[in-house]
């Protein structure tokens, strides 16, 4: 079981509920770490027993994140104990996490795993759910350092505005990208037609994921396809509730089944 410290100092009494519930139930070991490098060890440091992650989105992105990077997702499963402010558990609910820790607690304990879809990115970069290229101007201006940005305790994207784009820079109307798009080798979109956003979403476990293109003029051009590339100018995207970018080309691509979440078990 490993507590964020997020999670212990933003409500420590459903963090002392989830760990009775979860001691009650099974013989846990738990694990309280201050940095980011301790997280680390204290998950790679599981041995055979399935971790239990105590925290929010940020928490539970960085776990599987990590053992994405040391191909240990496939073979394990995880548990997340939603806690923390609600904008920062968007994620895990969407994902059919139970809210309330004794819920949670008790469906780590006796729920049902379920395989769910991951989209990875060429640098090796996950999203769990929604990934989004939004408006120029609507983008928060936060630099993207890696998994260890995430541990900031303000736990919130920056809000200022990304600066305006130099004269010509897009070649487009304002708050808009010139981008091609390919889902699966089909072009939806190419640099002659400006774009204002651009949404890929996993269907969970259907192994696919949706894509949308919505174009200057309000029209959206949508596809369903295991891979998506992106191109163009400078352009940063939101990959979850972590900033990415700039870039100017990033593939991502689904991988079935991917990751091991336990869920609640489906009413017969």
């Amino acid at each position: 079981m490993v507590i964020d410290p997020v999670a212990r100092r933003t409500d420590g009494e459903s963090v002392r509920i989830a760990k009775d519930v979860l001691s009650a139930g099974s013989h846990a070991k738990i694990c309280l770490p201050d940095t980011p490098e301790e997280f680390a060890r204290a998950l790679s440091r599981r041995g055979s027993r399935r971790p239990v992650v105590v925290g929010d989105d940020h928490a539970l992105l960085r776990a599987v994140a990590q053992l994405h990077r040391e191909r240990e997702l496939a073979a394990g499963v995880l548990s997340l104990i939603p806690v923390g402010a609600a904008h920062a558990l968007e994620v895990a609910h969407a994902l059919g996490v139970p809210r309330g820790a004794v819920a949670a607690a008790r469906t780590a304990l006796d729920g049902a795993v379920r395989r769910l879809d991951l989209l990875v990115d060429d640098s090796d970069g996950v999203v769990l759910g929604r990934l989004c290229i939004p408006a120029p101007t609507l983008l928060a201006d936060a630099p993207h350092t890696g998994v260890t940005a995430v541990w900031d305790t303000c736990r919130s994207l920056m809000t200022s505005l990304v600066r305006p784009a130099a004269p010509g820079a897009s070649g487009g109307p304002q708050g808009t990208y010139r981008l091609r798009v390919e889902a699966d080798g089909v072009l939806l979109s190419d640099l002659d037609a400006p774009v204002r956003g651009v949404s890929v979403h996993s269907q969970g476990d259907g192994g696919l994921a949706d894509v949308v293109v919505r174009t200057s003029d309000g029209e959206e051009v949508t596809a369903e396809a295991k891979a998506v590339t992106v191109s163009g100018a400078d352009f940063r995207y939101r990959a979850d509730i972590q900033t990415g970018g700039p870039v100017r080309t990033r593939t991502w691509t689904v991988r079935a089944g991917a990751w091991g979440l336990m869920l609640p078990v489906p009413a017969s």
